[in-house]
């Protein structure tokens, strides 16, 4: 049996996400479907390093799945990428890797970042891609209030109120805003996520950009441990998982 890493890119706005699901179409399901073109197994499995919501993009998906088929990695990626066709799904790496590797449980942090575009005018080719905020944001204040949320904290606040984490207590290893003229982006890394929780993050720091908040509101809103507290949460359309660390 052979176990392939795959690295996965692809644009979230037809999918209900990344978990093959009964109400729409999946990513998980999208290369589940096309490897089953070309592999023995009757049923294929694709592990993810992380779930995303619908509409939320990746650039760096990590995933791995078994099969009995002599076959390379090149191979590999080059059939599931020609069985894709038609989805907006894209397999940019693949390698044969250790039974031992897990996409999932191996990672030991996962990067995301959120995309906003800070103008005016509306937006072109970037609609669906990013989050349309036309007021101006000061990211110097949103930055320095993002600090509070570094470290070991109770998330909960930020956590969608279906998430399925057993634990609302994570370590946010940093959290970042930086602009490059209109654009506005959040960088975040932590060994796992809740439900939620960049999205949830990246609305309120809005309220911070926006005058609205104080980092001290922001601290209220943490340490009250209740979602009622939330300022506000961002839409999917500017989220990107971006990358996976493994040791």
């Amino acid at each position: 049996m052979a176990r392939f890493k795959l690295i996965v890119e692809y644009d979230g706005r037809p999918f209900v996400g990344w978990q093959r699901q009964e109400n729409g179409p999946s990513v998980q399901e999208a290369l589940e479907t096309a490897i089953a073109q070309f592999v023995p197994e009757e049923m294929v499995r694709v592990t993810g390093s992380g779930r995303t919501d619908a509409g939320v993009h990746a650039f760096g998906q990590v995933a791995h799945f078994d099969t009995a088929r002599n076959i390379s990695a090149d191979e590999v990626q080059g059939a599931i990428n020609y069985h894709l066709k038609g989805n907006p799904v894209a397999v940019i790496d693949a390698e044969r890797v250790s039974e031992e590797f897990n996409a999932r449980f191996s990672a030991t942090k996962r990067h995301y970042i959120y995309k906003i575009t800070n103008r005016r005018a509306p937006l072109t080719f970037d609609k669906g891609l990013k989050w349309h905020v036309k007021h101006a944001l000061d990211e110097s204040a949103m930055h320095d209030a993002a600090q509070v949320l570094v470290g070991r904290h109770d998330f909960t606040t930020f956590r969608h109120v279906n998430c399925q984490a057993k634990d609302p207590v994570k370590t946010m290893d940093y959290l970042k805003v930086e602009r490059t003229g209109h654009e506005v982006w959040l960088l975040a890394g932590a060994r796992s996520f809740l439900h939620h929780q960049i999205r949830s993050i990246t609305g309120t720091l809005m309220l911070v950009g926006s005058g609205k908040w104080s980092a001290g509101d922001l601290k209220a809103a943490l340490d009250a441990r209740d979602r009622s507290a939330l300022g506000f949460n961002a839409p999917p359309d500017g989220l990107y998982f971006d990358r996976v660390d493994y040791s």
